[in-house]
C-alpha cells in the first residue's frame, strides 16, 4: 500500500470552501490557511469593506477568493451568499461555520436582548448556514465537511459568560447529530474549540495584568494559544486527512478544559 506524503494529505486542490465570520480574527487566518492549500474559498461576514482587503491579500499569494456579504442571523442573506460562491468556484465542499459574538454577564443581571443576540449568533446562525450546506452537499452528492467553531468554554464554564457557554455547548451537540443525520451522505461534522487565543481583538486585555493571571490561574500550559496553533486542526478536519473523523470537537486549548 503506498504511503500518502504529507502534502497529499492536506491538499485542498479543486475544492470550494466558505468561511462565516471571516472579516477578522479566527476567521480571516482560516480563510488564508485554506487558501494557501488550494482551495477556492469564499470569505463572508457583514463587513464587506474587510473581506475585499482579505480577497485582495489572499489573490496576491496566488490564492483565489471571493467577498460575499452574510449575515448569519438574517436567513435571506444565507443562499445568496452559497449562490455567489457556487457561481464563481463550484458547489461548497467545505463549511467553517465561524461566525460568533459574545456579550458579558451575571444570569441575574443579563439583558434579555444581549442573551437572544448571542444565541442567534452563536448556535442559531451555525444551525441556518449548517442546513443550507448540508441541503446542497446531500444534492450535490459529493460529500463534505462541515466545520462547526466551537469553544472550550463548551466545556468548562467561567462566570459571566452563560450566553457564551449555552450556545457552544449547542454547537458541539449540533455538530453531533449533524454528523449522525449525514454520515450516509459522505459529509463530515466536526467541530473545533478552541481556547484563549490570542487575536486583534483581545491582545490588549491579555497584555494587562488581570489578562496575565487570568492565563496563569486558568491556562495549564501558562500561555495564549497563536494563532497559527489551529491551523493543523482545520486543515485535518477540512482535508481528506481526516476522511474518517466525523461527530467530533476537538480541544485546541493548552489543557483549560482539564
Amino acid at each position: 500500500m503506498a504511503i500518502a506524503r504529507v502534502t497529499d494529505l492536506f491538499d485542498l486542490s479543486g475544492r470550494t470552501a466558505l468561511v462565516t465570520g471571516a472579516s477578522s480574527g479566527l476567521g480571516w487566518r482560516f480563510a488564508e490557511v485554506l487558501a494557501a492549500n488550494g482551495a477556492n474559498v469564499g470569505i463572508a461576514a457583514r463587513r464587506t469593506d474587510r473581506l475585499e482587503t482579505l480577497q485582495s491579500e489572499i489573490e496576491a499569494r496566488g490564492g483565489r477568493a471571493l467577498a460575499v456579504p452574510l449575515d448569519v442571523t438574517d436567513v435571506d442573506t444565507i443562499a445568496p451568499a452559497f449562490d455567489a460562491v457556487e457561481k464563481a468556484f463550484g458547489p461548497v465542499d467545505i463549511l467553517v461555520n465561524n461566525a460568533g459574538v459574545a456579550a458579558e454577564g451575571f444570569i441575574a443581571d443579563m439583558n434579555p436582548a444581549d442573551w437572544r443576540k448571542v444565541l442567534d449568533t452563536n448556535l442559531d446562525g451555525v444551525f441556518l448556514v449548517g442546513q443550507e450546506a448540508a441541503r446542497r452537499m446531500t444534492a450535490a452528492g459529493k460529500g463534505g465537511s462541515i466545520v462547526n467553531i466551537a469553544s472550550a468554554i463548551a466545556f468548562k464554564v467561567s462566570k459571566t459568560l452563560g450566553a457564551y457557554a449555552a450556545a457552544k455547548a449547542g454547537v458541539v451537540q449540533l455538530t453531533k447529530v449533524m454528523a449522525l443525520e449525514l454520515a450516509e451522505a459522505n459529509i463530515r461534522v466536526n467541530a473545533i474549540c478552541p481556547g484563549y487565543i490570542e487575536t486583534e481583538i483581545n491582545s490588549d486585555y491579555f497584555a494587562t495584568e488581570g489578562g496575565q493571571k487570568m492565563i496563569q490561574r486558568y491556562v495549564p500550559m501558562k500561555r495564549l494559544g497563536d494563532i497559527k496553533e489551529l491551523d493543523g486542526t482545520l486543515l485535518l478536519l477540512a482535508s481528506d486527512a481526516g476522511s474518517f473523523i466525523t461527530g467530533t470537537p476537538i480541544l485546541v486549548d493548552g489543557g483549560i478544559a482539564l
